[in-house]
């Protein structure tokens, strides 16, 4: 791609981005919501490959009707109250609709369908951009309407999005569509518990995008986008694969790590909302995830299967690593010390 054009784009992420979560005005959110969505799409389809354009076509479709019920929620509201304002959304049926657009944006189920295959037809930079930067607006609205939302109905997808985002992890092969499943799950985590605390489910959703940084950037310098060629690459860069598999550990969340922090505050704060079956339900879903975290764990490390491969040991060679790594490896791995400054803050 035109690095010019990559400017432009990357610029325009930035832009939507700033202005939806500065914005109090329906209107604002919506055109950098739509700014985001534009500039997204052709990092998407840049490598003109048939799964690349249809994964392109698919979150257009998507994002689109989200942003149609967006406006369609807003506008209800203002013929209601008259009121343009964000944090002023009461009306029952504009809530609903929000709340339907929310989770088809962020990927929550029902509306969690889009979210693997498009994730699958993206580079791993894009998919990395997916997975974090594009969630944080929706998720900024979401802080801000979050007391006028409706607890059953954001629970009960909560619960689905951690049970779905385990169990369909568990069978695939393609390490996108594991982090995609991976970030279904810990969006069922951020949503359970913002009616409560909605710092707590920001500082959840920072600390996802650290861990999950990690991960992509690792796997964009190893070049292993499967579990076959993660099983070999190994060889090229020991260190690096040995970083990856405490980040995965992390991301699933295993107490000595940064993963386990978010994870221990949620089910802190949904017990002191006497939710306990609540929490009891998502924690026990939580090891579906961390079966096969534990299998990407096994396999990045210098520990090959009993089964026969079909890809060649590859020479250790001396790649230029991105020095962010070491920075969001430790991140990603050592910040549970500071668990309860963190809690002060929040």
């Amino acid at each position: 791609m035109n690095p010019h054009a990559k400017l432009i784009f990357t610029l325009s992420l930035l832009l939507g981005t700033t202005i939806t979560i500065s914005s109090n005005h329906w209107m604002m959110a919506w055109t950098g919501l739509e700014i985001n969505t534009l500039a997204i799409i052709p990092l998407i389809s840049k490598s003109h490959h048939p799964r690349a354009i249809e994964a392109s076509i698919k979150y257009f479709l998507v994002q689109a009707a989200a942003s149609a019920l967006v406006l369609f929620s807003s506008m209800v509201n203002a013929w209601s109250t008259g009121q343009w304002d964000i944090t002023q959304l009461t009306h029952p049926t504009a809530c609903m609709l929000l709340t339907t657009a929310i989770a088809m944006k962020l990927g929550l189920v029902p509306f969690h369908f889009w979210f693997p295959e498009v994730l699958q037809g993206s580079p791993l930079t894009t998919a990395l951009l997916l997975s974090t930067a594009m969630k944080f607006p929706p998720i900024t609205i979401l802080y801000l309407t979050s007391h006028s939302l409706n607890p059953a109905l954001l629970t009960t997808m909560a619960i689905a999005s951690a049970a779905l985002g385990g169990w369909m992890g568990l069978n695939q092969t393609q390490i996108r569509k594991i982090l995609a499943f991976s970030s279904i799950s810990h969006l069922g985590w951020m949503t359970i518990v913002i009616l409560y605390n909605p710092k707590l489910m920001l500082m959840t959703f920072y600390l996802y995008s650290v861990m999950t940084a990690t991960v992509f950037l690792t796997l964009n310098t190893t070049k292993a986008t499967k579990i076959s060629t993660m099983m070999v690459s190994w060889t090229k860069t020991p260190m690096l694969n040995a970083t990856l598999m405490l980040t995965l550990l992390s991301l699933a969340g295993l107490p000595p790590l940064t993963g386990f922090l978010p994870k221990w505050l949620i089910i802190q704060e949904l017990t002191k909302q006497e939710m306990t079956p609540a929490a009891t339900i998502i924690t026990m879903l939580s090891l579906l995830g961390l079966f096969f975290y534990l299998r990407l764990a096994y396999y990045s490390t210098i520990t090959l299967p009993p089964n026969s491969t079909n890809h060649m040991k590859q020479w250790h060679v001396h790649n230029q690593t991105n020095p962010s790594i070491a920075i969001l490896v430790s991140l990603s791995t050592s910040l549970l010390p500071l668990s309860p400054m963190i809690s002060v803050m929040i």
